[in-house]
C-alpha cells in the first residue's frame, strides 16, 4: 500500500500563509480562502536569535495558524541565481520542516528568488517612510512569494515547490517552481 505524500497533502483550497524565513525577522502573509489576494499579514521578531532562534516561538506560530484559519503554509527557499542551494536554502528547510511539525499542517518550500527586489519596488512606489518600510519589507516580501506560489499552482494546474520533507535535491538545475 503507497503512503500518500506530502504533496498529496496539500490542500487545494483554503487560506495559505506564506513566510519569508530570516533568523532575526520571519515576514509573514496570507490570501484568502479562494486563494485570490495575498496581503502582508505580520513581521515577527524572533524571540530569541542567538539562542536558538525560532524553536522558542512554536506558540506565535501555532497561533497564527488557528487565528488565521491557515490551511497550509509556504516557506521562502533562498536559491542562487544558478539555481545553487546556500547555507540560508538549509536554514529555511530546517526552518520549513519545524513549522509543519509544530503547526501540524503541510508546507511547501518555494523558490524566491527577486522576492526582497520586487518587495522594495513595490514599497519606492508608495509613500513610505524609511523607518515604515524597513519594518514591512519582510511581510511584502512574503506577500509577494504567496503571489508567485498561487500563480504558479494556477498556471500549471498543479500544486508549486517542494513538500518540506522532500530531502534537497543534488542538482543545481532543478528548479522549485515546477
Amino acid at each position: 500500500m503507497n503512503t500518500p505524500s506530502s504533496t498529496d497533502l496539500f490542500p487545494s483550497e483554503g487560506r495559505i500563509a506564506s513566510v519569508d524565513y530570516g533568523s532575526v525577522r520571519i515576514g509573514i502573509a496570507i490570501c484568502d480562502p479562494d486563494r485570490i489576494l495575498a496581503s502582508p499579514l505580520c513581521v515577527h521578531e524572533v524571540t530569541q536569535p542567538d539562542a536558538g532562534g525560532y524553536e522558542v516561538d512554536e506558540e506565535y506560530f501555532r497561533q497564527i495558524a488557528k487565528e488565521e484559519r491557515v490551511s497550509a503554509w509556504v516557506v521562502g527557499l533562498p536559491i542562487h541565481c544558478d539555481g545553487g542551494e546556500s547555507d540560508k536554502s538549509v536554514q529555511a528547510r530546517k526552518f520549513a520542516s519545524w513549522l509543519m511539525r509544530v503547526t501540524e499542517l503541510p508546507t511547501r518550500l518555494f523558490d524566491e528568488r527577486f522576492t526582497t527586489v520586487a518587495a522594495n519596488q513595490r514599497i519606492r512606489q508608495s509613500k513610505t517612510t524609511r523607518k515604515k518600510t524597513k519594518k514591512r519589507i519582510d511581510a511584502i516580501a512574503a506577500q509577494v512569494l504567496l503571489e508567485s506560489f498561487m500563480e504558479a499552482c494556477h498556471y500549471r494546474d498543479e500544486i508549486a515547490g517542494v513538500a518540506a520533507d522532500e530531502p534537497a535535491k543534488e542538482s543545481t538545475n532543478e528548479s522549485l517552481t515546477d
